[in-house]
């Protein structure tokens, strides 16, 4: 039974004689049972047409007999006859007498299968045009009247908006032509247009000329935002004045003008390992041209978007190795957001898998503990990441010949702090400062007069090859003024980075 009351009566029967459908008729009478927009049109016309006649939501069950079948059927009759046309007030939207939510449905249905998405719950997002502002005013003017001649009040925000009815009717109906699968959140947007109409709104830009703006995004000034605006500034007396009442009658409906779906961003995380020496960690590009033909990011990145049939992906990682710069041990945390997902989620052994095409795709690198995460655990893998500490193992050459002995007072220097100003080889891209590190402690391993090998333990973003080679006096103190001779690095190896994710997953 629909929740309609006898004080409805005068707002009922104003409505149906203006031209209204039976579900703005629900909606003017501000019922926001969400299940009373969802029965069938027929059953709704019956209900309203006996709402109007005088049967109360108490009296509205019908005798035994044929007399209660004919008094239906003339019922149905009655407001059929008042819904031959095209609603004035939501200009087919909520309709169905000629099936314009079902062709909907079926536009909507057609394009999420396209693009065989897999979600579970399902979100309708819809735009109108702007002139249903101005018809909905008009109505809601045409009601208020009445209803202050019988000693009543209708406040304009007690109305159930159109957007609203329309995902209470449409969402469900959607959701079960495609039968939900996997686990998250899909958003299917709706944009209406309805050419017939779009003159409702121009008479506002002569009444509240301030409120409509040319933009450069917007390609017509009656924006809905901007009809709202103008709605609220203008008087009953004006508006009536210069707009229809009730609103004219369309001889069309409203058309979905544009279907897009998008599925909410899945996140994924693991540690990689990188064993070549000439692979940046993204794509190197100068000047617009590309300088490697591969990175660690698209290496990783191409199997694991045609895996989640994902649009798009942004990639983040525990601080970044240089090009020449191996990563080994556990490898780095590495993080990706995948855009507008086709596939949401992957079994284990999925992921598994996945990881293993990754690891055989390439040898420059390698992927563990592959999983899929929340937006919330990303978070974890930057959380005090200065205070974090890294290991390395550098390849350290000395312009004179040294002994064994004369490197090993290195071993004993513990918590070593450094003041690093900005290295010359980044300066384009990071600004001017000095930033104190410190070296936690170091090991040293003597291979012949002129090189050495260096294990370090430093806290995270403490620049190695700059504290070996000193980078012209920019780091103080470093290698060369410890050993008091030029020093450089050959090679360097990132042995560990100290992060605690992602949770580790066993082989």
């Amino acid at each position: 039974m629909l929740p309609l009351k006898d004080g409805d009566k005068p707002v009922v029967h104003k409505l149906l004689s203006s031209g209204c459908c039976a579900r703005c008729v629900l909606r003017f009478c501000c019922v926001s049972v969400q299940a009373a927009y969802r029965k069938p049109p027929q059953e709704l016309r019956v209900f309203i047409s006996n709402t109007e006649n005088g049967k109360s939501r108490q009296s509205a069950t019908h005798p035994p007999g044929a007399a209660a079948a004919e008094g239906d059927a003339a019922a149905e009759v009655k407001v059929e006859e008042e819904e031959s046309g095209v609603c004035v007030a939501c200009l087919g939207i909520l309709q169905e007498l000629s099936g314009p939510n079902q062709a909907v449905k079926v536009c909507i249905a057609e394009r999420v299968k396209e693009g065989e998405y897999e979600f579970d719950t399902l979100v309708l997002s819809v735009s109108l045009p702007a002139q249903l502002c101005v018809r909905e005013h008009s109505c809601w003017l045409h009601v208020k009247k009445e209803l202050r001649e019988k000693s009543s009040a209708l406040g304009k925000d007690d109305v159930v908006p159109v957007k609203e009815a329309f995902k209470w009717i449409m969402q469900g109906l959607v959701a079960k032509e495609l039968g939900g699968v996997a686990v998250s959140l899909f958003e299917v947007s709706v944009e209406f247009t309805h050419p017939e109409t779009e003159a409702d709104c121009h008479f506002l830009a002569s009444t509240c000329g301030d409120c409509f703006k040319p933009t450069k995004n917007k390609q017509s000034v009656f924006t809905r935002m901007a009809v709202v605006k103008a709605l609220e500034k203008i008087s009953d007396a004006v508006f009536l004045k210069h707009y229809a009442f009730p609103p004219p009658r369309p001889s069309s409906s409203c058309v979905p003008r544009d279907v897009q779906c998008l599925h909410a961003s899945v996140f994924i995380a693991g540690r990689y390992n990188k064993f070549c020496r000439s692979l940046p960690q993204t794509p190197w590009l100068i000047d617009g041209e590309r300088r490697m033909e591969s990175s660690v990011e698209e290496l990783i990145a191409a199997p694991v978007l045609s895996s989640f049939r994902a649009a798009g992906f942004n990639f983040s990682s525990s601080g970044r190795e240089d090009v020449d710069v191996r990563t080994l041990g556990n490898g780095r945390p590495f993080a990706m957001e995948l855009l507008n997902p086709h596939r949401s989620k992957l079994s284990r052994e999925e992921m598994k898998q996945l990881q293993e095409t990754i690891n055989e795709s390439s040898d420059k690198i390698r992927v563990r503990d592959l999983q899929i995460v929340s937006r919330e655990a990303m978070g974890r893998m930057k959380e005090g990441e200065e205070a974090k500490t890294k290991s390395y193992t550098a390849l350290v050459w000395t312009q004179k010949a040294i002994q064994s002995q004369d490197i090993a007072f290195i071993d004993g220097i513990k918590d070593l702090t450094l003041d690093q100003k900005t290295p010359l080889r980044v300066l384009h891209r990071r600004a001017l400062a000095v930033r104190q590190r410190v070296v936690h402690r170091m090991n040293t391993r003597y291979l012949d007069p002129h090189h050495f090998h260096l294990e370090l333990k430093t806290q995270a973003g403490t620049y190695i090859k700059e504290f070996v080679h000193g980078d012209f006096g920019r780091t103080k103190p470093n290698m060369s003024a410890l050993l008091k001779m030029d020093t450089d690095i050959l090679e360097l190896d990132v042995e560990s980075v100290d992060v605690d994710w992602p949770p580790s997953i066993p082989e």
